[in-house]
């Protein structure tokens, strides 16, 4: 079985987007999708430094759209999948073009949605000195309780040994500072505390605007970042999306349930590589394949066909 994934917050490097223009449409649909977002995805995919695309403002419009972006050049969002639905999941902006690949919103809602969600969230952490670390090894219990110790939330359970720490930005350098037994603390370079109570008002922005949207039904199976579970009900999913906002990100509980349905293969879509870093320790025997760059498409045409089934 196939499960194809989005990356999250952190994926995007300058210059991303470059190559990508000179494939059939790509152009066209990130214009398209500037319009949606808001954004010259273009000119900050392609020209802007690592420092601007920091932005989550910027960065969460910008890995949206290379997801979908990608997701056409193999054909994901044009086929009728019904015969051999692959699984889908996002970690966590990138549940966003996950629930548009699965049928749940339409690309324009993708963005339209991505365009409130990043400005809100970059005003929200804009608003108190906030931040994120990861804390690698340890003994999960162990870690848990240093984490709540100082003050900070459990933001992000990716794998096993690795949980992303969130909350104020001194208790994340105390936290650094007394490190859980065996375990490394390392800062992360990003903008706030997400998927922490700290993200309230972008939440309440999130939750307005997904009122205007009429969603399907996913017409594949969707994994929600929340629990893990598989989700039926379009309304849930655009409700599990709004909530993500201040809620943790579970992408061990995601693993989990790709290997109880018998995934063989996870697909990383653009900009490809976390994912499928973390399935060599949440995923042990599957293959997995990242989506970096065009080179990378024909032997992911490949890879789908192998893990359909």
């Amino acid at each position: 079985m196939l499960a194809i994934v989005c990356p999250g917050q952190g994926a995007q490097t300058p210059g991303f987007l470059a190559s990508w223009l000179e494939q059939p449409g790509a152009r066209e649909q990130l214009l398209q999708y500037s319009e949606s977002a808001g954004v010259d995805l273009i000119r900050h995919g392609v020209e802007s430094d690592e420092e601007t695309i920091r932005d989550t403002a910027l960065a969460q419009p910008l890995l949206t759209a290379a997801a979908l972006v990608s997701a056409h050049q193999l054909n994901l969002l044009d086929e009728d999948h019904s015969a051999s639905a692959p699984l889908v999941a996002g970690h966590s902006v990138g549940e966003i073009p996950a629930a548009a690949i699965a049928g749940v919103l339409t690309e324009q809602q993708a963005l339209q949605l991505i365009r409130v969600r990043g400005k809100a969230m970059a005003e929200a952490a804009a608003a108190t000195p906030t931040s994120m670390a990861a804390v690698v090894g340890g003994v999960e219990d162990e870690v848990r309780a240093a984490i709540a110790d100082a003050g900070l939330t459990a933001a992000n359970v990716n794998a096993p040994g690795q949980i992303v720490a969130a909350g104020s930005a001194d208790a994340i350098s105390g936290l650094a500072e007394n490190a859980p037994a065996r375990a490394r603390v390392i800062p992360l370079q990003v903008a706030g505390a997400f998927h922490t109570n700290y993200m309230a008002s972008a939440q309440r922005q999130v939750a307005k605007a997904s009122q205007e949207f009429e969603v399907g039904s996913p017409r594949t199976p969707l994994l929600s970042n929340r629990d893990g579970e598989l989700v039926s009900q379009g309304d849930d999913v655009l409700q599990r999306i709004v909530d993500q906002v201040t809620r943790p990100v579970r992408w061990d509980l995601c693993m989990n349930s790709m290997a109880e349905q018998g995934v063989t293969g996870m697909l990383e879509l653009l900009p490809g590589g976390t994912l499928t870093g973390l399935a060599k320790r949440g995923l042990k025997g599957v293959k997995t394949h990242a989506v970096k760059s065009p080179e990378d498409l024909d032997a992911a045409r490949e890879f789908i066909e192998e893990h359909r089934g």
